[in-house]
């Protein structure tokens, strides 16, 4: 990362300081050695203890190093870990903006947790590398001082293992990849079939979901299991470079006596290689082996998930926006899955420009799924959505997201300003016409309250009708050519929510709403009832004369037609 490379200082002082905690490493051997040949071995057992107490002093400050070792990892690691931040955040908020699809935010959670996970992993590999590099490399050169000839038979075992582990990694990462990609899949399998649980119910597609998600439940399995394979490499690696040494300098314990070895010597190899050289290996290795391609894994992985969209296509080369708010339908159909029932069956529905249009039909009948598919967001498995007698799914996001605004339920307030969260879909609306929308859609009692457009809010200070209040405003200033309101006045009382949808009305443009009241179906000059398997459209009058699922709606299986100002007044709760 680019933002370490100002931190000369804070890595000398880690190095500097993990030289510390080597010093008990580099001692160890000799001051073993000493006590033996020149004390116990000697006759001179107070001076033994004395090397033993040296020994142990070394110790004491390599603790000490490796504390401090610690603190100045911290100056090292947290800008990593901050860069990282910005970098997945920032990608995550440019795709979201400059495609038609609603922010993944469980794709942005994982990404952010990776980045968490990713900072204790870089911190720990820090260490082990720190530690082989120092504490390996002066354990090394205290035994070429020591015993140049046991030298020998550490280096060729350790530098054939470290050679294998080398050749080991690409393997092991792309290994780790699968394992990585896997499990992300699971989770987005999974959140797909949550988000889309009402439907896929609605449509009796429990088991065919549970078969899907499944499938990949198993992939992932088959992926851990074949990295755990290749991960027990490590311990090959281990016995191979840091084993295999102490018993051949236990075998060959003749061979170094008749080149002059002395016991102390001997005792002082093993001791380097038991304590100085195996351990750091075993650090090392287990250390790069997993969390080590684990970090590189999951940093490309970061990379991937924070990469910038491409630019947009020069004005030359956009496409031209759609003539009208007309829409078409034209056999439209779409299942949550290959195997799934359609919750859109064979859909084909013309909606004029400038008409009202509302959706009705009891919870899980696929309401939603149809205002996303008529948006763009959703893709039907076959058929065509028209907007302005232009394809949809051939329009490029800059022109759709400009020519449509979906306002779903769940309404979404930036930490920002007033005017900022009513102005964020249409830079530079002027003073006036901001003024005439919130007066319009009864915004202004809430922005005075809020203590006006440049006050600064946030989504936990509103209740959930006003935060959609404030979204509607929004979406009311967009003037997009098709404003589609899934259900975006539910929790307005009737009074404020009629005066959304007259003001909606009143636009140039196409309104659909998914109805939340049979009042918002009676203001509407068309209803479409959809019911899970089939949809049919008419007016108010036609559909109570043909449809008893409308009629039922309605309340009015045995009352009749009730007269519009009657029904204006109903406030039965329709199923999303």
């Amino acid at each position: 990362m680019g933002r370490l490379s100002g931190r000369r200082r804070d890595i000398a002082a880690f190095a500097l300081w993990s030289l510390v905690e080597a010093v008990p490493a580099v001692l160890s051997g000799q001051l073993v050695a000493w006590a033996l040949d020149r004390g116990f071995l000697a006759g001179h057992a107070t001076r033994g203890l004395g090397f033993l107490g040296l020994f142990g002093a070394a110790v004491l400050v390599g603790t000490w190093g490796t504390r401090q070792a610690y603190l100045r990892l911290a100056v090292v690691v947290e800008p990593f870990r901050d860069e990282l931040v910005r970098r997945a955040v920032r990608g995550a908020i440019r795709r979201s903006a400059a495609t038609v699809r609603p922010s993944d935010g469980e794709a942005v959670a994982r990404v952010t947790q990776q980045v968490e996970i990713a900072r204790e992993a870089y911190a720990a590999i820090l260490m082990s590398a720190q530690s082989f590099v120092a504490t390996a490399g002066a354990a090394i050169a205290g035994l070429v001082v020591l015993l140049p000839a046991a030298a020998a038979l550490v280096l060729g075992p350790l530098a054939a293992g470290l050679a294998l582990f080398g050749l080991s990694l690409p393997r092991l990462a792309r290994r780790q990849r699968d394992a990585i990609m896997a499990d992300e899949d699971v989770g987005a399998a999974a959140a797909s079939v949550l988000g889309g649980l009402r439907d896929v119910t609605a449509a009796g597609g429990e088991d065919v979901a549970g078969r899907w998600v499944g499938r990949r439940i198993e992939h992932q399995r088959l992926a851990t299991a074949r990295l755990a394979r290749m991960t027990a490499l490590r311990t090959l690696v281990v016995a191979l470079a840091g084993w295999l040494p102490v018993v051949l300098i236990l075998t060959q314990m003749g061979w170094l006596t008749r080149h002059g070895a002395t016991t102390g010597a001997i005792v002082g190899a093993l001791t380097y290689g038991l304590r100085g050289v195996q351990p750091a290996l075993q650090q090392f290795v287990g250390g790069l082996g997993s969390t080590g391609v684990w970090l590189a894994v999951t940093l490309r992985r970061i990379a991937e998930a924070s990469a910038e969209p491409p630019p947009p296509l020069p004005l030359s080369l956009a496409a031209a926006p759609p003539r009208d708010g007309s829409l078409e339908l034209d056999r439209v159909t779409f299942a949550y899955g290959p195997a799934a029932a359609p919750v859109i069956d064979d859909l084909t529905l013309t909606v004029a420009d400038g008409e009202h249009l509302a959706i009705v039909g009891p919870s899980g009948a696929g309401k939603s799924t149809l205002a996303n598919v008529i948006a763009g967001v959703l893709a039907p498995q076959s058929g065509v959505v028209r907007l302005g007698g232009r394809r949809i799914d051939r329009l490029p996001s800059a022109t759709l997201a400009g020519a449509r605004a979906l306002i779903p339920q769940e309404a979404f307030v930036l930490r920002a300003p007033v005017r900022e969260n009513l102005c964020y879909l249409r830079a530079g609306v002027p003073a006036r016409e901001l003024a005439d929308a919130i007066e319009r859609l009864g915004a202004g009692p809430l922005v005075a309250r809020l203590g006006g457009l440049d006050a600064e809010i946030t989504a936990d200070a509103l209740s959930s009708g006003e935060r959609q209040l404030l979204t509607l405003v929004r979406a009311y200033l967009a003037r997009a050519r098709v404003t589609i309101l899934d259900e975006a006045a539910s929790h307005l009382d009737p009074a404020a929510e009629a005066r959304v949808e007259a003001a909606f009305a009143q636009q140039p443009g196409t309104l659909i709403v998914v109805a939340h009241r049979i009042s918002s179906a009676l203001r509407a000059d068309r209803v479409l009832v959809a019911d899970g398997v089939s949809a049919t459209a008419g007016t108010h009058a036609e559909l109570l004369a043909a449809s008893p699922l409308y009629a039922d709606l309605v309340g009015s299986w045995n009352s009749g037609v009730p007269s519009r100002s009657r029904a204006a007044d109903s406030t039965s709760w329709l199923g999303r």
